[in-house]
């Protein structure tokens, strides 16, 4: 989903004199320039502006045209230049006594905080502008800014609240860009929601003023938006139409960023509509983009998404690399212009890491009609025994996916080994204890950000150090792979195999009892009190 930047609404051009000054005649053409996407344009011409105001001693005009120039410079990833200009036109609408312009100055500076992830400095900045606003479009400009940071810390009704204050003073004094912006910000907000109705009603209500008004790059947003609608609602067709509308947009404007969006939306409709080869180039090209724009949300979300497309594929290993790859660009995120909930976003992927593995831990499963569900039931055991020893919420998704992928080197072990009904001889005993190597070597490429490496590798070593590969023995062996190496013989006990039927409950329980010596003592009862009571 994708917003206007926070910054400060349109200074109302002062009344003009019997002739216009040169001056407010530049500022007039770059405004111009810069509604259209004229945006070289519209650069040198606030150039000539701000130059043509100091040297005509013009500061209302100096004021303004510093700060639109600073907004150009902002979205053109100029940070430093944009700052430094907005500062100026603080500083003289502070000297000509002119409280209006020094509050637009503090809000584009607030929303440069905000977008730098400067939450609680953006916060002081925007309330301290809002207390000095006078007018209404600085107003409305100002509660849509407070607005975007509420949604950034996760306060969907705060944000709600501002985005409807805003509209109603963008209406009030008819500023019909300012009610564009807080159209597609209420439409964000209820994409947010799940409110798909809602959402299309605001996007659509915010392109037809777009479009009315000339706005270009907010005809594109609300296009990319009403994209996102369109692909939530399975309109697929709709939503393919839109993106390339808004990709059409965004390529004249050079918005690399935007245009990597836009890719993404194509590569979402293409994977979801079956055309895997069209998808791949698609969401390549916006990871690619949004490389070279330095955007590091758009490039995490592209991430994603080509991740789920090679889940799609079965395609598991490159899925995960994507994953680690989406997982690091968004923790690099603390806030951003473009409404980013940061924890929820992790989480939804962190759900969508599981699900991979999960599905990996299935297709190994596959090959061995025995072994069905195996890897689930180890980490549903495995869980229960963590909460039990008090590991925490991170510790415990370790634990699950560690469970989903323990196995994975079973791949490389022979069909006939793992399905055979009798005894393995030493040779064979030997090829299957190699399956925990096997496993980190497959997995040696990915770099997960929780440590599982471990689990794979000891979840067959015993305490008493008869275990198996490298025959660790006590608090050498890592604590997951002990918690993983009973859920994983509780299991196996308690299923029939190749090789033998299913043991009961109490019978498991005592078998496990009999080998104490191989757990940790902190484990052992952990299991007993958990996994192994009467009534598990």
């Amino acid at each position: 989903m994708s917003s206007v930047a926070p910054s400060s609404a349109p200074t109302p051009l002062a009344p003009p004199a019997a002739k216009e000054s040169p001056a407010r005649a530049l500022l007039d053409a770059a405004r111009a320039h810069d509604r259209s996407g004229r945006v070289t344009e519209a650069a040198a011409a606030y150039r000539a502006a701000i130059a043509a105001a100091e040297s005509g001693d013009e500061p209302r005009v100096l004021a303004e045209a510093l700060r639109h120039f600073s907004l150009v410079q902002h979205r053109r990833r100029d940070g430093a230049e944009a700052t430094e200009l907005c500062r100026r036109s603080h500083a003289v609408a502070v000297a000509m006594g002119d409280s209006g312009l020094a509050s637009e100055a503090l809000n584009s500076l607030a929303a440069y905080d905000l977008e730098a992830g400067r939450l609680a400095t953006a916060g002081d900045t925007f309330r301290a502008a809002l207390r000095s606003a006078t007018e209404p479009r600085v107003r409305g400009s100002i509660e849509q800014n407070l607005g975007i940071l509420a949604n950034i810390q996760g306060n969907l009704d705060g944000a709600l609240a501002h985005y409807a204050r805003s509209l109603d003073a963008f209406l009030s004094c008819d500023d019909e860009r300012g009610c564009a912006i807080a159209y597609n910000n209420l439409g964000m907000v209820s994409a947010d929601r799940q409110l798909w109705t809602d959402a299309e009603r605001y996007f659509r209500s915010c392109l037809e003023v777009a479009t009315r008004i000339g706005d270009v790059h907010l005809r594109g947003l609300a296009l990319l938006n009403q994209t996102e609608v369109f692909v939530a609602r399975q309109r697929y067709e709709e939503g393919r139409q839109s993106a390339e509308a808004a990709l059409a947009i965004f390529d004249r404007l050079g918005a690399r960023a935007n245009k990597s969006d836009a890719y993404r939306f194509l590569g979402v409709v293409y994977r979801d509509t079956g055309r895997p080869a069209l998808a791949e180039a698609r969401l390549r090209t916006a990871i690619e983009l949004a490389v070279e724009a330095g955007g590091v949300l758009e490039e995490a979300e592209a991430s994603r998404e080509m991740a789920r497309l090679y889940q799609d594929l079965s395609r598991n290993q490159d899925a995960l690399r994507l994953l680690n790859a989406a997982h690091r660009l968004f923790r690099r995120l603390d806030a951003r212009r473009d409404l980013v909930d940061v924890a929820g976003k992790v989480e939804e992927l962190e759900g969508t890491y599981l699900a991979i593995v999960r599905d990996w831990g299935r297709s190994i499963e596959s090959s061995d009609s025995y072994t069905h569900g195996h890897c689930e039931r180890v980490a549903a055991y495995a869980v229960r025994v963590a909460r039990a020893l008090g590991l925490d919420d991170a510790e415990q998704t370790t634990m699950r996916l560690g469970a989903y992928l323990h196995d994975v080197g079973k791949v490389k072990v022979p069909h006939e080994i793992i399905n055979k009904p009798g005894k393995l001889t030493a040779e064979e005993f030997a090829v299957m204890q190699a399956h925990p190597v096997y496993g980190v070597e497959l997995l040696a490429g990915i770099e997960f950000p929780w440590d599982i490496t471990p689990i794979i590798r000891s979840h067959h070593e015993r305490y008493d150090g008869s275990g198996y590969p490298d025959r660790l023995k006590g608090e050498e062996i890592p604590l997951a792979a002990q918690i993983i190496g009973i859920a994983d013989v509780y299991d196996a006990l308690t299923t029939t195999r190749s090789y033998r039927g299913a043991m009961t409950h109490e019978t498991a329980v005592a078998e496990i009892r009999r080998c104490e010596r191989h757990w940790r003592p902190d484990v052992f009862a952990a299991f007993l009190r958990t996994v192994g009571a009467a009534d598990a």
